[in-house]
């Protein structure tokens, strides 16, 4: 993986998402700014590691990182915008966050969201750069940790085990109790399966 934290205009910043795929729950954002001194070993896109191993460089992260944040956007932000803007949001609040500010943010992708920075899109960035790889621990970790709360408070949608992503008990329960207010109704594959048809997962 590259490591890039510095440019000739201040320091770089790793920028990715979580939850835009979900069919419940907010979609989140972290931006990370490294210290080239103290890179945690085994950074790598959240989603090729285990539950225990995003834990672990959760906090070897935070405390060594030059500065880092967390954004969200909510499901009625998201109803109101778009997936696509929510995430933009979600970003921006991450980066304005941010104790120290960067100049450059290395986004995973290839939209160019506006952000209160120069932007660089890296197209599988969170399994390229060590910046954009823990940005994406974060955000994973935290959406992770909000939706076991929202598990507790709206119980029996199986919230904690899926974090709101398609799954047959996520189903199912629609259709024996509704949607609560963390589902996002303007979905399509949400729609489907309140109304008992045969429902298509979300693209993660």
């Amino acid at each position: 993986m590259m490591l890039e934290t510095a440019c000739g205009h201040g320091p770089v910043c790793g920028v990715d998402e979580a939850g835009r795929g979900p069919w419940a729950g907010p979609v989140s954002a972290g931006a990370v700014i490294l210290h080239p001194d103290k890179v945690p070993v085994g950074l790598n896109d959240s989603k090729k590691l285990s539950h225990k191993q995003r834990e672990m460089l959760e906090v070897e992260i935070k405390a060594s990182a030059v500065a880092w944040a967390v954004g969200f956007a909510s499901v009625a932000e998201i109803g109101e915008l778009n997936i696509l803007h929510a995430t933009g949001l979600a970003m921006r609040r991450a980066l304005q966050a941010l104790s120290v500010t960067p100049a450059i943010a290395l986004v995973d992708g290839n939209y160019a969201f506006p952000l209160p920075c120069t932007v660089k899109t890296v197209v599988g960035g969170d399994g390229l750069s060590c910046s954009i790889a823990a940005a994406s621990i974060l955000a994973k970790t935290a959406r992770d940790r909000l939706m076991v709360e929202l598990d507790g408070r709206y119980p029996g949608y199986g919230f904690a085990a899926h974090k709101g992503y398609h799954a047959e008990v996520h189903v199912q329960a629609l259709r024996q109790l509704g949607p609560c207010p963390e589902h996002r109704l303007g979905w399509a594959p949400v729609r489907l399966a309140m109304a008992g048809k045969t429902s298509m997962s979300a693209e993660d």
